[in-house]
Parts: structure tokens; sequence; C-alpha cells
């Protein structure tokens, strides 16, 4: 059995960086620069925030602001390389990490 690193990362459909669409960006970063495993994304139906605002889709109309979340897992070496560089994109409180056996 090994142990692997998992990582949640909770955002916006809509979230952008620097003009960019936020999921693409790090789906990339992950893809190209650190070579994960693989990056699953859960769109959701409904949320809410801090601010307490909920969101939930809506048939006819496209809402940006419902809750995406993305999950990864790796070694840790390599999730302790990644997670400086998504703080710096995601906001402060929306990553989680926890270990878990893998095998």
């Amino acid at each position: 059995m090994t142990t692997v690193s998992v990582v949640r990362i909770y955002i916006k459909e809509g979230d952008k960086h620097d003009g960019h669409n936020l999921m693409e960006e790090i789906f990339r970063m992950l893809h190209d620069q650190y070579k994960v495993h693989g990056v699953t994304a859960f769109r959701g139906v409904a949320g809410f925030g801090s601010k307490g605002v909920m969101h939930a889709d809506d048939i006819l109309r496209l809402n940006v602001h419902l809750p995406l979340v993305l999950e990864f897992f790796d070694e840790p070496e390599t999730v302790d390389a990644v997670l400086p560089h998504l703080r710096e994109l995601v906001p402060p409180g929306h990553i989680l990490r926890w270990e878990a056996d893998c095998g």
C-alpha cells in the first residue's frame, strides 16, 4: 500500500486568473509542469460560499457562479511542490489536502 496526498480545490466555474479561465490554468499547470497522475473536475448544481449567497443551476440560464471542485492525488513530494503555486491562484481557505492509502 502506498500513501498519497489528495488535494481538493474549491473555485467557481467563472473564476479567472489574469483574464484566463482559472480551471484551465490549474489543469495546464498540473499537467504540463507537475505531471500529476490526473485531475477530476466536479461541477456543482448548487452551493453557497462564506457570504451565504446561494447559487443554483437553472436550465433557462447559464450560471458562472456554480461551484467547481478540482481534485487530484500524487506522491506527497509532488503535492508539496504544487501547493505554493496553487495558493498563488486560489483564494485562501479553498484548498484542502489529506493523506490516503492507495493500492
